[in-house]
């Protein structure tokens, strides 16, 4: 991103970018956004919906996200919280079949550049 450039502040369809989550401060700025922002080199821009199976796959994977860590202001998460993930994770999770559902009105837009907008749509939240 160029200096002085807006953040990314849309969502996968062109509308402004919801909050991922109002309960818990998930975003690379900690503010329920999902939102593009220097500095993000884990391009947390996809907010998904967790699932048990996800929590699980991750922690396999060497990313532990259920267990608090008070120190870097991270309660843990469960199943059903929403969260801001990195792309390649919920990419790796995708080809491992268990990617958690994609709630697109809070995934940033930059995320159709890595996943197609059929694979999105297939693993949207329902309404």
């Amino acid at each position: 991103m160029c200096p002085g450039a807006v953040p990314t502040r849309f969502n996968v369809d062109g509308d402004p970018l919801q909050p991922c989550s109002t309960t818990l401060s998930t975003g690379y700025q900690r503010d329920g956004h999902c939102t593009v922002v220097p500095g993000d080199h884990g391009a947390h821009h996809l907010c998904a919906e967790l699932s048990q199976e996800f929590l699980e796959f991750s922690c396999e994977q060497g990313n532990d996200l259920v267990t608090p860590r008070p120190e870097l202001d991270f309660p843990g998460l469960n199943p059903g919280d929403r969260w801001c993930l990195c792309v390649a994770s919920w990419i790796e999770a995708h080809e491992a079949g268990v990617a958690p559902p994609v709630v697109l009105d809070a995934t940033n837009e930059t995320v159709s550049d890595a996943i197609d907008r059929e694979t999105l749509d297939v693993h949207a939240v329902g309404d």
